[in-house]
This record gives structure tokens, sequence and C-alpha cells, in this order.
């Protein structure tokens, strides 16, 4: 055991360090707030088979000056988060989504809906520790998602030749994301706060 200490990457001035547990892809969990109208999102939970996490991406700002360039962060824009659930055969699952695309628009009156309070919801993706049962889970790292709407939904195809479960493909766009760790903001959206240099109108 005492090699143990050894598998990880030497730091200068702080030798090895023992090498930390990863966080594992499967064990996850995702929820819906204000996702459809009857109120059963948990029963989207159940039945999800992979998402994608928030990804941010900034506009490139370039300034030409003299011989040199100089780049600097624009705006910002979330990408997409992709949510795919198997199609169970109580049809609850494809009920409650498309409960959701009616919220939005309803197809059978062609009305859009007032404002986007009356249809946005909230996402939730939680990273748990692989607890179960009488064991609570332990959440390791949560990802909220503010200000949700569904921008594409995409219904499986059916196939003789396959034995792959029917599923519901659905692209998420969002306002706002921000990373938790316990009850406590951590990494994006943490209260670091605004950075203001020495010299605020300067180049640097």
């Amino acid at each position: 055991m005492i090699t143990l200490n050894k598998f990880s990457v030497p730091i200068p001035g702080q030798g090895n360090q023992t090498l930390l547990m990863p966080k594992l892809k499967y064990r996850f969990r995702v929820s819906l707030e204000g996702f459809g109208a009857s109120g059963g999102s948990t029963e989207l939970t159940k039945q999800v088979m992979n998402i994608t996490r928030p990804g941010v991406q900034f506009d490139n700002i370039e300034l030409n000056i003299y011989n040199s360039k100089l780049n600097y962060a624009g705006r910002y824009t979330w990408a997409d988060i992709t949510l795919v659930v198997r199609d169970d055969v109580s049809g609850d699952t494809s009920r409650i989504v498309g409960e959701q695309i009616q919220k939005q628009f309803d197809f059978f009156e062609q009305s859009s809906a007032a404002a986007g309070i009356d249809y946005k919801f909230t996402t939730r993706i939680e990273i748990l520790d692989g607890g179960n049962g009488s064991n609570e889970p332990g959440i390791l790292e949560t990802f909220e998602l503010y200000g949700c709407y569904l921008q594409n939904t995409v219904y499986s195809n059916t196939d003789y030749s396959s034995s792959d479960p029917v599923d519901i493909t659905m692209t998420i766009k969002y306002d706002n994301a921000i990373q938790m760790k316990g009850t406590t903001r951590s990494g994006i959206g943490s209260e670091i706060g605004r950075a203001v240099g020495q010299a605020a109108t300067g180049l640097g």
C-alpha cells in the first residue's frame, strides 16, 4: 500500500500525492423543474439515457495596434445541452415532452405563449458518488441551468433490425448556468467578484 502514493504526477516542492478518485460519467441524475404541465417531470429523471454538460464560449475582440494584435474576451454564448430519454411503454415520457412543447406553442389553436416565463424551466444536472438504496447518494457537483426551453425535439426512428429502445432527443437552450458544490456556488458563478486591474484603463 505504501507505494500507491507514487501513482500520480510529481509536483515540484510537493513530491507525489495520492491520486484522487475521478467523477464517473454514469453516476449522475437529471431533474427538470417546471417542465411539462402535469408535474410529472420525475418520470423523465428515471428515463434519462445521457445528457451533455454546459459549455461556454466567448466572442473574441481583436484590436489591431501598430505592429501587433491584442485579444480580449467579448460576450459569451452558452453551448446547447442535448438530453436523450427513453420513450417508455406507458407513454408518460412522450406525453410530458409533448406537454412542454405545447406550453411553448399551442399547435391545436396555433397560439404562442405570451412570455418566456410561461414555458421556461430549470434543468439540474447532478454528479453522484454511487450511493443508492439505504445509502443516500452524495452529490459531488451540480450544474443548474436557468431559463431553459426546448429548441429542437427529435423522436427517434423505428427499425426492425435494431433492438435499441425508442428514444427522444431534446436540444435545450438556456439563459444562464451556475455550478454548485453542495449548497455553495463553486466554479462558474462562484463569489470571485469583478476583477479590476491596478491600471483599469491599461491594455494589459
